[in-house]
């Protein structure tokens, strides 16, 4: 029984150091990943649901692909992949701080046949001399060298940087570090959506379950304003906000701009420039209806979608109405409405009826001219909420990855051995990565090294 367990043990713990099982979790992170960017995730845009059937979305959401980076499944990923880092840390960590703390001082003869940078140096001196000169040597060229005696041979051992081997576990340590900043902002923090009308505010926000979740103040959308490329499509919303707590704005915090890239943080609650539209809630329309003939204009104030009766019997809808025409209706802009209109013993007649252009509104021939005048519609502004009390830790784990990506790939544990024996003085170089470069800079110190007076 007790060696069925320790195979066992020793089977999962194997499993667990095992750089297969490290390659496999990254390439399932990564397409996990990339179903994240492709898939939506939170709340589904009504669009999204409409296009995708029944079956799917209840598959989809059953695997929690909509909310994937909080799911079980991801999460246990995470929790393997650390697993997998501090087993594998835990196995290698030790060999290789023995290796840095106890270096090898003493080079074999097996090893001096494998070093392909070797230079040999014959001198006529007193073994104690040319140790004395050589140390001052390579102090002076290299890094101070340790001297040990063996087997009647004097051993000169130096070396640079050797603590650069730590740099692949910190960048072990610094994935294990952004883990824990993603779990506290996964446990601690929330995100969340809100909309906000122009003048109104808000002390509440939704969050991802639809619960309310209370800010404790609150944000006045002060103005909303959007902005048009010539092709319609939005070129920058911006809201102005205002943080208020008990009825005073905040000093600091008053009429900030918020815009795409550019979010508003105050007590590590951050808000995001996200979505706009215009708030229906009371909200008129003014047309105008001109004679053709001439005459005073009739101004009507309309709601979208109420019918009204005219004076001459004519009964006028107004459809939508819209702030920027030229999404629907290229070459126009400003503000314009779809109308419709129904006079007697003719069918009804659906038209775009601008603000900017009344000579297009003229253009159609009627006995009236319609005219579209604005409206006091509000627009509202939607931000999404966030608060991630784990960035900062993520922050720490970014850095130190760079850090420990820097010295894995652009520093090496270079070596130097000087094998003194008398009238004979052969040196070795080696070093653990980048071995071209340590080459050129051990020949220039081998140039050096054929022209000591010993």
């Amino acid at each position: 029984m007790a060696t069925t367990e320790r195979n066992f043990t020793t089977i999962v713990w194997d499993l667990f150091c095992s750089l297969k099982l490290t390659l496999f979790l990254l390439i399932s992170l990564a397409l996990t990943s990339i179903i994240g960017t492709i898939l939506p995730q939170g709340a589904l845009p009504p669009e999204y649901v409409a296009q995708i059937s029944p079956a799917k979305l209840q598959i989809y959401s059953k695997l929690g692909l909509f909310d994937m980076y909080h799911s079980w499944w991801f999460i246990t990923l995470l929790y393997v992949f650390s697993l997998n880092l501090i087993s594998c840390s835990i196995k290698r960590l030790p060999h290789v701080f023995k290796f840095i703390s106890e270096p090898q001082f003493v080079l074999g003869e097996g090893q001096r046949n494998s070093f392909p940078l070797k230079k040999e140096i014959s001198f006529s001196g007193a073994v104690e001399k040319a140790n004395e000169r050589l140390t001052e040597f390579l102090g002076k060229e290299f890094s101070s060298p340790v001297i040990t005696e063996h087997n009647g041979e004097f051993h000169l051992f130096a070396q640079k940087t050797a603590w650069c081997r730590l740099g692949v576990y910190v960048v072990h340590f610094s994935i294990l570090v952004i883990f824990v900043g993603a779990i506290i902002g996964s446990l601690a923090g929330y995100k969340g959506f809100v909309t906000i009308v122009e003048g109104s505010s808000i002390n509440s926000f939704e969050g991802r379950s639809g619960q309310k979740i209370p800010l404790g103040f609150e944000v006045l959308c002060e103005k909303f304003s959007v902005e048009f490329y010539p092709t319609g499509s939005p070129k920058e919303f911006k809201s102005i906000l205002t943080v208020t707590e008990n009825g005073k704005p905040v000093p600091g915090y008053s009429q900030v701009k918020v815009i795409v890239n550019e979010p508003m943080t105050y007590k590590g609650i951050t808000f995001y420039q996200s979505s706009y539209g215009q708030a229906n809630e009371g909200g008129a329309h003014f047309i105008s209806v001109t004679p053709r003939g001439g005459g005073i204009p009739e101004k009507l104030t309309v709601q979208e979608g109420v019918a009204v009766t005219l004076k001459d019997g004519t009964v006028f809808k107004l459809l939508e109405a819209t702030q920027e025409v030229r999404q629907f209706a290229p070459g126009f802009s400003g503000p314009a409405a779809r109308v419709e209109v129904m006079r007697k013993g003719a069918a009804p007649q659906t038209f775009i009826a601008f603000k900017n252009f009344p000579e297009v509104n003229a253009q159609r021939g009627d006995a009236l001219i319609f005219g579209y005048e604005g409206t006091n519609a509000k627009q509202y502004t939607g931000l999404q909420v966030a608060k991630d009390p784990g960035v900062w830790v993520v922050w720490l784990g970014c850095t130190l990855m760079v850090i420990g990506l820097g010295i894995a790939f652009f520093m090496s544990h270079k070596r130097i051995w000087v094998v003194v024996t008398k009238g004979h003085a052969r040196m070795y170089g080696n070093a653990s990565k980048n071995q071209a470069a340590f080459q050129m800079q051990f020949e220039d110190i081998s140039e050096k090294f054929h022209d000591i007076k010993i």
